[in-house]
Parts: C-alpha cells; structure tokens; sequence
C-alpha cells in the first residue's frame, strides 16, 4: 500500500474541463490536420505554408526574425528549412551586411507553390471562422496573440 496522495476524479475532470493549455493543444493539433488535409494535394503541410509565408517579403529575411515569428528555435527552423531547400522552394544564402548570418529566399517555384496555396488556405480559414459558434474569430485571435506575447 502507498503513501501516495490521492488526486480525486473530480479533480482530473476539472483539469480536463477548464486546462487552457490542454484545450489550446486540441485545437492547435485539429486544426493543423485540417489545413494539411487541405495542402496536401500541393505536398505541403500548414507548418510549411506558415514557414514559407513567413518568407514572403519585400527583402530575405534573416533567420532570427522568422523563427521569432514562428515561435521556434532556429535548430527547429533549419530542420523546417530542408526539405523546403530540397525541393527548391526555399534558398539559404549568407547575409550581404553579415557573413556569419543567413538570409531566407523564397525561389520563384516556391512563390507559385505558395500562390497556389493561398486559395486553399483561405477557403479552409474561412470555413474554420464560419465554424466557430461565438461568431469572433478576431476576438479569438486575439486572445490568442495576449497569451503568446
């Protein structure tokens, strides 16, 4: 016999109930698989449109700023990187004001992947906010943006 504490049913039935976290995880994860349901007949996955859109921009970004705004490490952003440089959709090249640092490209055939993305993306996104019962999708992202600053 332990002399374990006992956590009371009750107890994990409120955690389940009212954990943001464990509701934010849910959610994140069905809604990853619905935008990569919807991306896959361009073999690109939502973490990729993601990437690649955060790569769309007047000049390369270095990689600081992308995985910022991407939330992850640059370790985690160079294994996100490969298979986008493989398939020639993304070029890494050095930083004309900083030799030691990187600059990210999309090339023109990642442009017309991401372009044919983009319709998809959107008319998942809309039916994604059309779904939501409270009617605020902006109200959500919000909250969401607080909780991530």
């Amino acid at each position: 016999m332990s002399n374990q504490p006992v956590i009371p049913f009750s107890t994990t039935l409120h955690v389940r109930d009212t954990c943001l976290c464990l509701h934010a995880q849910r959610a994140a994860r069905a809604l990853a698989r619905r935008f990569d349901t919807a991306l896959k007949s361009l073999g690109l996955t939502n973490g990729q449109f993601s990437l690649m859109m955060a790569l769309n921009r007047p000049e390369p970004p270095p990689m600081g700023p992308v995985a910022n705004l991407l939330a992850m490490d640059r370790t985690t952003l160079t294994a996100a990187l490969k298979p986008l440089t493989r398939r020639g959709w993304v070029a890494i090249e050095p930083d004309p004001k900083d030799k030691r640092g990187k600059r990210l490209r999309l090339t023109a055939e990642g442009t017309a992947i991401l372009s044919a993305a983009l319709p998809i993306w959107a008319s998942t996104h809309a039916a994604v906010e059309a779904e939501l019962s409270s009617g605020n999708a902006q109200g959500l992202r919000q909250d969401l943006l607080e909780i991530s600053r």
